[in-house]
Order: C-alpha cells, then structure tokens, then sequence
C-alpha cells in the first residue's frame, strides 16, 4: 500500500487522518461495570468520533484489540498513514512499556484518553507508561475526551503544517 506523500512532507490527507486505538476490555462498553463506565457502547463512541472528526475535516480510523502486540503493529504503521494518534490503551496503560516505545518511536501525535480518571482509582492506576510517550492525557471526562483529544490533535496538526510553511 503506497500513502501520499509530498516533497515538503507529509500531504493534507496523511495530516488530517487519525488512528483512534482502543485497548483490552473497551470492546465490553455498555455492559461492562457500567457504574463505572457508563452504558455507552464502544460502537457508539466510535459514530461520535467519526461524526466530530468529520467536523473538523479530519478522517479517522478507530480500532480495538485485546491484544497488545496487535496494538503495538497498528503504532507502528501509523507513521505515512496518519498524522496522529488517540489511544487508550486501558489496563496496558499501566503495563505496557512496548505500547510506550511503539508511541516514542513513531515520531507523530499521540493523545492518551481514558475514560475514567485514572487518578481516583485504585494506586496501580495512577501510573501511565502511555503519557511518557504521549503529548497529553485526558481522563475522567467519559466519552467527550474521545472528542477533546479529536480537538487537541486538530489543533496540534494544525500548528505543525503552520510551521512547515
């Protein structure tokens, strides 16, 4: 598969493209500790993200797994593909120190989401491997840090053709 790409850099449609990945479990949202998670559904974050990405003339790919190394493949192919990357990485977050090298070796935007805030939780939570190798983290905003992480990378993709030219 061949990207486009120009002789400055990276073209408009790489730029504005983003790969939303979604770790283990988040395929069980809406059924899973709903208390804590709430009933949306993971298929249903996926429409709002795609409707707000459309918005800002942004495409997206969103993608779950159970797998780590699977996540750690979808990393690295990023680069040439998209401009950058929303993950939440769910319990990987505080294990996963692959994800992290992945994430520092690709060289785009990363925005860590989580929909809970890590913080108030449980001691082991409090530690992200992710946000070492990410621009920012939201958490504990549900489903609306999806769409303010789709806002931070707008505007950090944004800034960066800026200086580019």
């Amino acid at each position: 598969m061949s990207f486009p790409f120009t002789l400055y850099g990276r073209s408009r449609r790489v730029r504005t493209s983003v790969m939303i990945l979604n770790g283990p479990n988040l395929n069980l949202l809406g059924t899973r500790q709903p208390d804590l998670y709430g009933h949306e559904t993971l298929a249903d974050i996926e429409a709002m993200c795609h409707t707000h990405a459309a918005g800002l003339g942004m495409t997206l790919a969103f993608r779950q797994s159970n797998h780590e190394g699977e996540l750690v493949s979808w990393v690295q192919e990023a680069p040439g593909a998209f401009g950058g990357l929303v993950i939440n990485a769910a319990a990987y977050t505080h294990t996963s120190i692959a994800l992290m090298d992945a994430l520092l070796s690709v060289q785009i935007p990363a925005i860590e989401v989580h929909l809970t805030n890590i913080h108030q939780r449980e001691p082991f939570r409090h530690n992200s491997w992710i946000a070492r190798a990410a621009h920012g983290m939201i958490c504990g905003l549900g489903s609306h840090g999806y769409i303010l992480a789709l806002d931070a990378l707008n505007a950090l993709l944004t800034d960066q053709k800026q200086k580019e030219k």
